[in-house]
């Protein structure tokens, strides 16, 4: 596998393997071997619940756990120790022989922010925004305004196309297509939903 540098970005683009929509400034959001992402104007945070967990076998929607918050003038105010959801301002489209991965931009982590907890990878054929999973881990409450860059994509060449990519009719590809922050749906997992554990 090899990470594409900014060249191989522009072709990729250019040749409609990858999308990127809006790319409204590719001069100054692609990067020597990524893009820049600008964060979206929804966000979800936990509402504040009586529940002693959450427990994925629970047949209540996790949805119901969050609020939604629009944000179209001034900043959202991420408070230390606070989670949030939100997504990129582009939607993105992958083919199914490249892999990317989503980082936070240094900028952004030094003020204490991390933009993905533990889903950073996307897979190959993933179409629609990638979901943020933000939290603050400084001790400083941060503004986060819509359209901020960030965060970064990275793609990475696979040795050979997919055979089933994320999307394929055999897979649970649970968050294709997604346009808004999307609460987890781990209830929809095989082991889950089929009650192996």
């Amino acid at each position: 596998m090899a990470i594409l540098s900014d060249r191989d970005i522009k072709r990729y683009i250019e040749e409609g393997l990858i999308t990127i929509d809006p790319l409204d400034d590719p001069e100054r959001q692609i990067q020597p071997s990524s893009v820049d992402l600008r964060i979206g104007n929804e966000f979800k945070g936990f509402r504040v619940i009586r529940k002693p967990c959450i427990d994925p076998k629970d047949p209540s929607d996790i949805e119901s756990y969050m609020e939604t918050f629009h944000v179209e003038d001034g900043p959202f105010i991420i408070h230390p120790g606070e989670f949030a959801l939100a997504t990129t301002h582009e939607y993105i489209a992958l083919p199914e022989d490249l892999v990317a991965r989503v980082e936070g931009r240094s900028s952004i982590g030094r003020l204490g922010i991390t933009m993905h907890v533990t889903a950073g990878y996307i897979d190959p054929g993933f179409h629609g925004r990638i979901t943020l999973e933000i939290s603050n881990i400084g001790k400083m409450p941060v503004a986060l305004y819509p359209r901020q860059r960030v965060c970064q994509i990275v793609f990475e060449t696979m040795t050979s196309p997919a055979e089933r990519p994320y999307g394929h009719p055999s897979r649970d590809s649970k968050y294709i297509g997604q346009t808004r922050p999307q609460t987890s749906r781990i209830k929809d997992d095989y082991e889950i939903r089929n009650s192996r554990l």
